[in-house]
């Protein structure tokens, strides 16, 4: 998904102002719209794909791991039908996520090769990111259930799409790598069907 400049251009003007909730409480921060918080989760993610860099560069530990893949695509599955979802509209969703994932640790994997000094000193254990994985795919699956109604509408959502997915790079000043990453994160958010 491309983000437009005036997408951009209007995230910007909105992230200088503090987020109305219902009620007229000032609201968590965040990315806006309807997509908000399922876009923060996508970027979430693609924050932890920088774990599983630093943890496999260096090791000869491949980028691509078709077995895990396999397992969290099943496990998506799984969680999907008791939500109420379109298995195959969850693993496609969850395929982008994966995608995603690759882009970041591919770019890593390159930057550091050319700079080694910017390589990082430290290998996070693999398990522990996994588990931080698995809590984040529940999350995300929850969050296609709650936006199952503006997923669903063919004209609303890439509006929305476009909002929270602009907003979360002003707020969370993504760089190019990752935002190259978002847009293949969020990718299948509003294609049918949802359920």
């Amino acid at each position: 998904m491309a983000i437009t400049a005036l997408a951009v251009a209007v995230t910007m003007a909105l992230a200088s102002l503090p987020a109305v909730a219902a009620g007229g409480t000032v609201a968590p921060s965040g990315s806006f719209g309807r997509l908000g918080p399922l876009t923060d989760l996508a970027v979430e993610r693609l924050r932890v794909g920088d774990d599983v860099a630093a943890a496999k560069f260096g090791t000869g530990a491949p980028i691509d791991d078709p077995a895990r893949e396999q397992q969290v695509l099943d496990q998506v599955r799984r969680q999907a039908v008791a939500l109420g979802l379109s298995p195959d509209a969850a693993a496609a969703f969850f395929r982008d996520q994966i995608t995603a994932s690759k882009v970041v640790q591919r770019g890593l994997f390159a930057r550091w090769t050319a700079h080694p000094g910017e390589a990082p000193t430290t290998r996070p254990d693999l398990g522990t990111i996994r588990a931080r994985l698995d809590r984040l795919t529940t999350a995300l699956l929850q969050q296609l259930s709650t936006t199952v109604d503006v997923r669903a509408e063919p004209t609303s959502c890439p509006v929305q799409l476009a909002l929270a997915a602009g907003s979360a790079v002003v707020l969370e000043s993504l760089d190019t790598l990752h935002r190259r990453a978002l847009g293949s994160a969020v990718r299948s958010v509003c294609a049918a069907p949802v359920r």
